[in-house]
């Protein structure tokens, strides 16, 4: 599918979105529309103070799962999916890198850097495409996003099962 209209489609699906997110308290994170296979998704990423949760997928998907059979904005068929954008949620958009400043995000390159494809730190800023972020022993990593495959919000799994220790009986 042509570029164009690809993103047509996401347009047309944030658009059609925005009374429904108004309604039902959500921010939308993102709107994915892709090819998996032989099928199409149309994927839609809600947020919320709090996060979000499988009632207020439910309840989206319901609502836009009918506005979106009138409005007919996609000629192929396609598959619906609501979820949150998850704990390690992808930024992919200008303002992805405001709300999350000062956190810690993961970054992979598309060629290496050093060597070296995956990078972990805070990130101290962005502006027209280029992210700065503080690796350990303070070295500061400036680069433009178009050369990342990736960056998104990084959390240590480990630290949840290190604090479990002990508890478990061994």
């Amino acid at each position: 599918m042509a570029e164009s209209k690809k993103g047509g489609t996401v347009q047309a699906a944030e658009r059609l979105a925005q009374p429904v997110l108004e309604e039902l308290g959500l921010r939308l994170w993102d709107v994915v529309f892709e090819k998996e296979g032989s099928g199409w998704y149309l994927r839609y990423l809600l947020d919320k103070d709090g996060g979000v949760d499988i009632t207020d997928c439910e309840n989206f998907s319901r609502r836009m799962d009918t506005i979106l059979d009138e409005a007919d904005p996609i000629s192929q068929s396609y598959t619906l999916e609501v979820s949150s954008p998850g704990i390690e949620r992808s930024l992919t958009r200008d303002w992805h890198f405001d709300a999350c400043m000062g956190q810690m995000v993961s970054v992979r390159f598309i060629r290496p850097v050093d060597g070296v494809r995956d990078f972990t730190g805070v990130l101290t800023g962005y502006e027209d495409g280029t992210v700065t972020m503080l690796l350990e022993d303070d070295l500061e990593m400036t680069f433009r996003r178009a050369e990342a495959s990736f960056i998104r919000l990084y959390y240590d799994f480990s630290q949840e099962y290190n604090s479990d220790e002990g508890d478990n009986g061994q």
